[in-house]
């Protein structure tokens, strides 16, 4: 059957809207309509680049990993959702037998065999429908709208990169570097788990506002790098700058419990490991270049815990959905803009350009489902 309308990235800077076949589901899966769908930045960058990292895009794939949807169809097996329900897809399966999934562990790339939406080869969930195992299907509370519940995969990222690997306590203080919505959701997580201070750092004022609005206590704008200034050199000297007009200092209540940089940008980096805390954790969440420079010494002179955090883990979704449920955590504040499936391309443009043709800024950019109405929440 090929009613399945699908947003399908055939090479770089190159899309349609394509018609695949609906997905046959197994005994233990569920056939699920997407209602909803937000764009991630790594999508962005399999569009501009045709990969990321080691994942190259080789042939036409469908685009995007962050939804929700109606549960459309079950398998004889499936016991925890039911045909009707609104779920948020955990759009990550791993083999479940292997050491790492028998431990508890399949997050990332543990798991050698996980598949990933819009992870080359795999395609992702900006279609009409889409194939899920059941246990990856969360229902959403009545409070909860198909929106927040696309939005769950970007703070289950946040969640899992501040109390799992963070492992952040009431009363800490954390540092973020990125205001885009993976860091400002790793704010909002910080926050809503007790700490005391939210920094929140980032090259454009007008993020570093919104910030402050959303979840931060402090807000930081470096200073601009001079002509010829090495990156090791400006990070230094941002570093103090730093300390110096936000009171940080290496001990005691005014240090930094927990960095975590959803920029990728090296500076930021090189930054985060200067002003974290002797003994502190550096948790590395956005994806940068490969191969950077960073101050190994501080590493070992502070014995700082470095973490590097992709996706999320077990609980990592439940505890998501609850933050939000419970009024910790405001999801639907950070959508920005909002596209019919039919403008998937236009919704994409934005994203890439940081704004749209009226100049207001993109934070999360929301696209709904084929035949969804963009104010259907």
């Amino acid at each position: 059957m090929f009613d399945n309308p699908s947003f399908v990235l055939k090479g770089i800077l190159d899309t349609e809207i394509q018609q695949k076949p609906v997905p046959e589901i197994g005994a233990n899966e569920i056939l699920v309509e997407v209602k909803k769908t937000g764009i991630c930045g790594t999508d962005v960058h399999f569009l501009v680049h045709g990969s990321v990292g080691d994942f190259i895009v080789e042939k036409p794939m469908v685009l995007d990993h962050e939804s929700a949807g109606v549960v459309s169809k079950v398998g004889p097996g499936v016991t925890n959702v039911k045909v009707g329900d609104r779920v948020a897809m955990e759009p990550a399966a791993t083999c479940r037998k292997c050491e790492a999934c028998k431990e508890g562990r399949y997050q990332a790339s543990i798991c050698p065999d996980i598949i990933c939406a819009a992870t080359p080869p795999t395609d992702g969930t900006l279609t009409r429908y889409y194939r899920l195992p059941s246990d990856l299907a969360y229902p959403l509370p009545p409070s909860l709208s198909l929106e927040d519940g696309a939005l769950m995969e970007p703070l289950s990222v946040a969640v899992h990169a501040v109390s799992k690997l963070g492992a952040l306590r009431s009363n800490q203080s954390v540092a973020v570097f990125g205001c885009g919505p993976v860091g400002l959701l790793c704010m909002a997580v910080a926050k809503a788990l007790g700490a005391s201070r939210v920094i929140a750092v980032d090259i454009i004022p007008d993020r570093l506002e919104f910030a402050k609005t959303y979840a931060a206590t402090d807000t930081f704008l470096p200073p601009s790098i001079d002509k010829g200034e090495p990156g090791v050199a400006f990070s230094t000297r941002n570093a103090q700058a730093m300390k110096e007009k936000l009171g940080i200092v290496e001990h005691g209540p005014r240090a930094i419990d927990l960095v975590l940089d959803a920029s990728g940008a090296e500076v930021a980096i090189q930054t985060g490991i200067r002003i974290a805390k002797s003994g502190g954790t550096f948790v590395q969440v956005g994806i940068g270049n490969r191969d950077i420079t960073i101050d190994m010494f501080a590493v070992l002179c502070k014995e700082l815990v470095l973490k590097g955090s992709l996706r999320y883990g077990p609980g990592d979704y439940s505890l998501a959905i609850a933050l939000v449920a419970s009024g910790k955590v405001d999801v639907k504040f950070l959508i920005s803009h909002r596209f019919p499936f039919t403008q998937a391309s236009e919704a994409f443009e934005i994203t890439r350009n940081g704004k749209s043709p009226d100049g207001k800024g993109v934070i999360k950019v929301m696209i709904s489902g084929p035949d969804v109405d963009i104010n259907e929440v």
